[in-house]
C-alpha cells in the first residue's frame, strides 16, 4: 500500500499540470483480474490488523511470491503503457533481493531506526545487517516523524518512478514530454 502513494500523488496532481482525470476512462488496460488476484492473494498472505486471520510465515511467502508472479504477467501483459516498463524493473530488482535472501526483503538495521520501526521480522521484511545484494534491499527511510513511514529499496523507487509516469501519462499531464502516445495519421 506504501507504493501507492506515490500513484495517488502524481494523479492529484496530474490537473495542475495540464492533466485530465477524466482521460483515465479512456485506458485499456490488458487482463486486470490478473493485478486483482494478485492483490487479494497479497492480503491473504499479509492481511491487515483488523482481518479475522493470519497466515503462517512459509505460506504468506509463497503466496506472496505468487502474487508477484501475477503482477510481472499482468505487467507484461501491459509493457505498451508508460511507466510500466520501469515499474517491471523496479519489481525485477525487489524480486532479486527477496529471493537471495530467502523469500523476505530485508532491511538494513540503519535504515529502520531512521524510520522510527521496530522488528526482526514484520510481514514481508526483515531486519538484516548483512544481507545478499545489499544494494537492492531496503535500505533508505522516510524520517520517523512522517505518518505511514517506512523503508525503501531502489526497486521501490524505481516502482514509484514509473508509477508516477504513468499517472502523469494516462491523464495527459506529461504529453508536453511526449510521453503520451501521438495519434495515429491516416495516410492520405
Amino acid at each position: 500500500m506504501v507504493l501507492a502513494w506515490p500513484l495517488l500523488v502524481a494523479l492529484a496532481v496530474a490537473p495542475l499540470l495540464g492533466g485530465r482525470w477524466s482521460r483515465l476512462g479512456d485506458l485499456r488496460i490488458r487482463r486486470p483480474g490478473v493485478f486483482y488476484l494478485a492483490f487479494a492473494l497479497q492480503v491473504v498472505a499479509f492481511p491487515f490488523s483488523r482481518l479475522p486471520w493470519s497466515t503462517p510465515d512459509r505460506a504468506a511467502v509463497v503466496l506472496w511470491l505468487v502474487s508477484y508472479g501475477l503482477l510481472a504477467v499482468g505487467a507484461a501483459c501491459n509493457l505498451r503503457l508508460p511507466g510500466v516498463r520501469l515499474v517491471v524493473v523496479g519489481m525485477l530488482s525487489n524480486l532479486a533481493a527477496i529471493l537471495a535472501n530467502g523469500g523476505h526483503m530485508p532491511a538494513l538495521p540503519s535504515a529502520l531506526r531512521a524510520a522510527g520501526l521496530h522488528f526482526e521480522q514484520s510481514r514481508n521484511s526483515t531486519r538484516l545487517a548483512s544481507p545478499h545484494l545489499a544494494w537492492l534491499v531496503d535500505r533508505w527511510a522516510t524520517p520517523h516523524w512522517v505518518p505511514l513511514g517506512n523503508v525503501y529499496s531502489v526497486g521501490d523507487v524505481v516502482i514509484s518512478a514509473g508509477a508516477v509516469v504513468f499517472a502523469f501519462a494516462a491523464t495527459g499531464a506529461l504529453a508536453w514530454l511526449r510521453l503520451t502516445p501521438r495519434p495515429r495519421r491516416s495516410p492520405a
